[in-house]
């Protein structure tokens, strides 16, 4: 891993902060004109690129749209990588032949999440120096290294109302030899969020659902307002701090799950279910409720911290019947259905909670891998 990315919240005054929205508007503008652009040479029968758009844009910039050098030319460079950046990945998706290959849109002010880059970035133990605006606090001190090499650029966004840096700082840290012979079966579940075959349990938090009341009063609250009105602004950013916050819960209760899992047990092996997540939430009486836990999320973390403390990641395949298999003989279980909790085995008379079973299924998968 050459890079680690760090991400804080940023505390800025009333001018930093407007100089934040304009370098915002002025990346969003600069990609909207790029991808409007590229529409129009693409269907006049040539051949657009990025790095064409970009010099043809600095060639009118200060004619046409001069506020555009009122910011640091990173922003400008960086609206041209987005652009590019998303073409190929919507070419990939094409070639691939997905289902939604997904082209690329223009961007809103109105869009809850703003960002821009910028480059030449300095770190110290309470504030960051950002091109164009100078040193800007940082609410949480000491979290981003002060020694070492940064990447060229640096993410700020918007979030809720709320701003944030991510920096890139090469890690000189080499992974850990592991020389355990700990194999850790994990099986992720609605009931239990994490079950692992040493039979550590870990439950879940229902993140969305605890806080649904609130969500569903701010969202009648937003209705009876006038749109675009300041009453009607002040509400929504209400429901968008409510929402964030329970995405912050969710993902502060997965990264403990993932340390714990990666940095404590520091197996040798850790094997999870690949699961199929984009179609268990086509199943709409679940999909709320499946989508509350964070899978692929949890299954991410795993899988950087992994590497970071040199444990490997196996992925079971996800017809692989961990559930309807008995820990303990094998006997397959074809009648076991998601209401049936415990798992009896009539072969060897094992009695055992199903998603233990299942995750002592994987370990054995694991060790025979």
């Amino acid at each position: 891993m050459p890079y680690r990315a760090y991400k804080t919240e940023l505390k800025p005054n009333n001018k930093q902060a407007t100089f934040f929205w304009r370098c915002a508007g002025v990346g969003r503008f600069v990609f909207n004109w790029g991808l409007a652009t590229w529409k129009q040479q693409y269907d006049d029968g040539e051949k657009p690129s990025a790095y064409g758009l970009r010099v043809q844009f600095n060639a009118i910039k200060r004619d046409e749209c001069p506020f555009v050098t009122e910011v640091p030319y990173a922003v400008t460079e960086s609206a041209f990588q987005n652009l590019k950046s998303a073409f190929q990945h919507f070419f990939r998706r094409v070639k691939n032949g997905d289902k939604k290959v997904g082209y690329p849109k223009f961007k809103s002010r109105k869009h809850p999440k703003q960002s821009f880059r910028v480059r030449n970035t300095e770190v110290e133990h309470d504030r960051v120096r950002i091109t164009g605006i100078g040193w800007v606090r940082l609410k949480e001190r000491g979290y981003i290294p002060t020694a070492g090499k940064y990447g060229v650029y640096a993410t700020i966004s918007l979030k809720a109302g709320r701003w944030y840096i991510s920096v890139l700082v090469e890690n000189q840290d080499e992974a850990p030899i592991n020389k355990s012979t700990l194999v850790v079966g994990a099986d992720f579940g609605l009931k239990m969020l994490v079950v692992l075959s040493n039979g550590e349990t870990f439950e879940n938090p229902h993140c969305l659902k605890e806080a649904m009341s609130k969500l569903n009063r701010l969202q009648r609250e937003l209705s009876r307002r006038k749109q675009g009105g300041s009453n009607w602004r002040k509400t929504k950013l209400k429901l968008q701090r409510q929402h964030a916050k329970v995405a912050r819960i969710r993902v502060h209760i997965l990264h403990n799950i993932s340390h714990h899992i990666t940095a404590d047990l520091r197996p040798r092996v850790i094997i999870l279910e690949d699961l199929n997540v984009s179609g268990m939430v086509s199943n709409h009486h679940l999909a709320q409720a499946i989508s509350d836990v964070g899978f692929y999320e949890l299954r991410r973390q795993i899988e950087y911290k992994a590497a970071r403390y040199g444990c490997d990641v196996l992925l079971a395949s996800q017809w692989y019947p961990s559930s309807k298999t008995c820990s303990r003989c094998s006997w397959h279980n074809k009648d076991l259905t998601l209401g049936d909790r415990i798992f009896n085995c009539p072969e060897c008379g094992l009695e055992l909670d199903r998603d233990l079973n299942a995750a002592m299924n994987l370990a054995k998968l694991g060790m025979a891998a």
